[in-house]
């Protein structure tokens, strides 16, 4: 099918039921530019008075006034069908788009360009009707010329100007005007945007189609400006809801217009649509026993912003948290053991000067016929250590429970604005353009390409907030997002449903936080990626930043006590998988500042312990430093029992899950000569290193293998200049029993300081993965890897050093020794 061909289509042809009216250029002046039709008006009204002047004196000028009055009326209904129907015009022509005076952008809704028979050579060629009607995949998308071209053509071309809105917007290309851009070419195709009435393959009425331009030869560019790349999101066009019509459409999944402020009505019709279509999946997100029915403890507090006092959260009650950045401001605001009793009287909290964040959540709580806020700040007493501790470890219940969290992503601190919640708080990020007799926009950016932008996507004490929260609804500097485990709304498209269960919408694919996963240790994993790579002022708050998580998980999965089941943010029952984490390639090796008073680091096998973002990742990452995805595989556990000494100097004994390997039957011949740990129950006279030493609490206690190999630093990795700024590295694990030396497996080292020669190794746990080792030499069959660590020694305490995997006839073949591990 051509989409180019300037054929007719039903919309344009005379016997179609659905006609395009041709678009009109009119110049309005400022009064009908502010939505004030006075002004058009008022320059027609000597022609009324001179009528009114001929009706006293001639009597058939009566019927001449009647006629005229009749003409008035038809004229000012033309005017105002062109203007938009948020009251502002609909279009105005600029000779440059990327220079409209900024009032003009900022109206109460966007400014919409009619520019309809002005398009470049290129763009007139293009049948957007068929395009929308019938959508393009991808193997047939169209070209449409250099991205270098398309913003030259912008100030003629309106669809050009569309692309060079998007790009001007996010590429911060005005930090880089000497950048080369005649490489990148732009290719037009279409992405479906789902269906909310029916099946996954609606028939044509019900299928809505985006127009998405696809850039290719961008990855020169972005290797050359990283910064750009980091704030530049995926370039989709839409076709406005009021053009759905033309297509025999519903408006389902079509743009819409933003407003200068939130419409209220619209947020709660988001609340109204999850509490109808999910029932439990949003009432109770995580927790399994009580949902909406559970109370917060009574030494949690609330504001009350109706009475606006600080009181015990009351039984049963409705309310709204707020997750926010604080920022360096002034901390007069915040609740202390000075004003508490104060603010605990009625009006108590009438006297303080809030900052806008508070200020603004506050007035959007009341705007939603809501009583109750939590805001930290407030409702913890910021110099009270037993108070804050108890908060903390509530965080879950606190988040857990919560009607509503508001999401302050608009803003660096406090002292900010909710975007949108007062007039003149936010620009808006949409552009719209007619193409064709199409009004096409360029919108905001979706959910998840929002988030990144935001400085409250880097604060550590955020992840929780929103990973615990059923219902999220986000203030963004582009617009207002609404998510809960069932759906994602926002401002700018219509997505608004009934909930038919095989309803599809394409914004539900950009999620700011999904939690919990389908199983435990994929929730925890992801939770200590996400957590690890954001900002704490107080970097050795990693752990109770975390907290509400882990105790959700305890609770969700019915895995136990939090205080049993984890230890330092490291998941115990699973601790087999928990133990294989890695620093991330490009932050050094440091430890964590320790909290006020601490005098004893975290023990070094937690992530805790370290500076910077770590990762859970799977065997690939041995293969090169990459940003692999995925879990670490255990299929086989060697470790029977384990003990660590908790936080009162006790060794207790941990309560792991433990994986065991199928074998066949008969059992091959590599089954039979496999690795065999050590068995047995371990005496408890083993258990202590030194009676004159009490081990330090945190110490992990097990029985395994031990062994010494040779590492090397890859040679290709260290000429390699991509790797310029890495703090660990991939070596080579040496054989020391051969000559000349085999390779037997692969570890990931810190590289300052620079490792020893050769390194002791303990077994962990078997895996299976290729290219890690010298195959050749060593063979290959299932399962024939072994996790290990890498260790350092002091005076009998083990330290963990890196991580590494070995193939097992290698580590057999090593006359591994037995031994009780204590690592710290």
């Amino acid at each position: 099918m051509s989409y180019t061909a300037a054929s007719p289509h039903p919309a344009t042809t005379a016997s179609s039921q659905t006609k395009f009216i041709p678009a009109r250029m009119i110049l309005y002046n400022s009064a009908a530019q502010s939505g004030d039709h006075a002004g058009i008006l008022d320059t027609l009204s000597p022609v009324s008075t001179h009528v009114s002047t001929f009706v006293g004196i001639i009597i058939g000028g009566i019927a001449l006034g009647v006629l005229i009055i009749w003409l008035l009326i038809v004229l000012t209904c033309k005017l105002k069908a062109n203007i938009a129907s948020d009251g502002t015009p609909e279009s105005i022509l600029f000779q440059n788009s990327d220079q409209i005076a900024p009032a003009e952008l900022q109206r109460d809704h966007t400014t919409t360009f009619n520019s309809d028979s002005l398009l470049c050579s290129v763009c007139e060629k293009v049948d957007f009707y068929q395009i929308f009607l019938d959508g393009i995949p991808e193997a047939e998308e169209i070209p449409l010329d250099s991205l270098s071209s398309v913003l030259q053509k912008s100030y003629q071309c309106s669809f050009c100007r569309l692309i060079s809105f998007h790009v001007r917007r996010t590429w911060m290309l005005d930090k880089f005007p000497d950048a080369d851009l005649s490489g990148i070419q732009c290719r037009l195709l279409t992405m479906p945007c789902g269906c909310l009435r029916g099946p996954f393959y609606p028939p044509p009425k019900f299928r809505c189609y985006r127009l998405h331009i696809n850039m290719q030869g961008l990855a020169d560019f972005w290797e050359r400006y990283p910064a750009s790349r980091a704030t530049a999101g995926s370039l989709s066009i839409y076709l406005m809801q009021e053009d759905a019509f033309k297509f025999g459409r519903p408006a389902d999944l079509h743009s819409r217009r933003v407003k200068n402020t939130v419409d209220i009505d619209l947020v709660k019709k988001w609340i109204k649509l999850c509490h109808e279509n999910h029932g439990d999946e949003c009432h109770n997100a995580w927790r399994m026993d009580g949902g909406e029915g559970k109370n917060l403890p009574e030494y949690v507090r609330l504001m009350d912003v109706v009475s606006m006092t600080l009181v015990p959260a009351p039984s049963g009650c409705r309310y709204v948290s707020l997750s926010y950045v604080w920022g360096a401001i002034s901390t007069e605001y915040r609740t202390t053991m000075n004003n508490i009793a104060e603010r605990s009287t009625p009006g108590g909290l009438k006297t303080t000067t809030f900052p806008e964040t508070i200020t603004d959540s506050i007035l959007f709580v009341r705007q939603l016929g809501l009583r109750y806020l939590w805001v930290d700040a407030i409702c913890i007493i910021q110099d009270c250590s037993q108070d804050k501790i108890v908060q903390i470890q509530s965080m879950d219940l606190v988040y857990g429970l919560s009607y509503l969290t508001i999401m302050a992503a608009g803003g660096a601190s406090a002292r900010d604005p909710l975007p949108g919640c007062r007039p003149r708080t936010r620009t808006l990020k949409q552009h719209i353009e007619v193409v064709q007799g199409l009004h096409l926009c360029v919108g905001p950016p979706r959910l998840r390409e929002a988030l990144n932008l935001s400085v409250w996507n880097t604060r550590g004490w955020t992840y929780q907030e929103s990973a615990l929260s059923r219902r999220r609804i986000y203030f963004t500097e582009q617009q207002v997002y609404f998510e809960c485990r069932g759906d994602v709304f926002c401002e700018d498209i219509v997505a608004e449903s009934k909930g038919d269960q095989f309803s599809d919408s394409f914004l539900r694919r950009s999620r700011g936080e999904y939690f919990p996963q389908g199983e435990p240790f994929g929730t925890y994993m992801g939770a200590v990626n996400e957590c690890t790579r954001r900002n704490l002022t107080v970097e050795s708050d990693v752990v109770d930043a975390l907290t509400g998580v882990t105790n959700a998980l305890s609770i969700g999965f019915s895995l136990g006590d939090p205080a049993r089941v984890f230890y330092c943010g490291v998941i115990l029952t699973h601790l087999h998988q928990a133990l294989l984490w890695q620093h991330n390639p490009h932050t050094p090796r440091a430890r964590r500042s320790l909290p006020d008073g601490g005098s004893l680091p975290l023990p070094s096998w937690t992530w805790a312990a370290w500076r910077g973002p770590v990762n859970y990742m799977s065997e690939h990452r041995y293969l090169g430093l990459v940003n692999d995805i995925g879990e670490p595989s255990v299929v086989e556990t060697f470790v029977n029992c384990w003990y660590i000494v908790d936080h009162s100097g006790v060794i207790v004994q941990l309560d792991v899950r433990q994986v065991s390997r199928i074998v066949s039957n008969p059992m091959k011949e590599e089954e039979k000569s496999a690795y065999s740990p050590p068995s047995g129950i371990l005496d408890p006279t083993a258990l202590i290193l030194d009676i004159h030493r009490p081990l330090a609490p945190g110490t992990l206690i097990f029985r395994t293998t031990s062994s010494h190999f040779s590492i090397a630093r890859r040679g290709s990795e260290e000429n390699d200049e991509s790797n310029v700024g890495l703090h660990h590295g991939l070596f080579d694990i040496l054989s020391t029993t051969s000559s000349p030396p085999i390779w037997v497996g692969t570890a990931v080292l810190p590289l300052n300081p620079t490792p020893p020669p050769s390194l002791d190794f303990i077994v962990l746990s078997r895996t299976d993965t290729r290219g890690v080792c010298d195959e050749q030499s060593l063979g290959h069959y299932l399962e024939c890897i072994l996790h290990v660590m890498a260790v350092s020694q002091n005076e009998g305490l083990m330290q963990r050093v890196g991580l590494g995997v070995i193939h097992e006839v290698s580590w057999n073949a090593s006359r591994p020794e037995e031994k009780v591990v204590f690592l710290r």
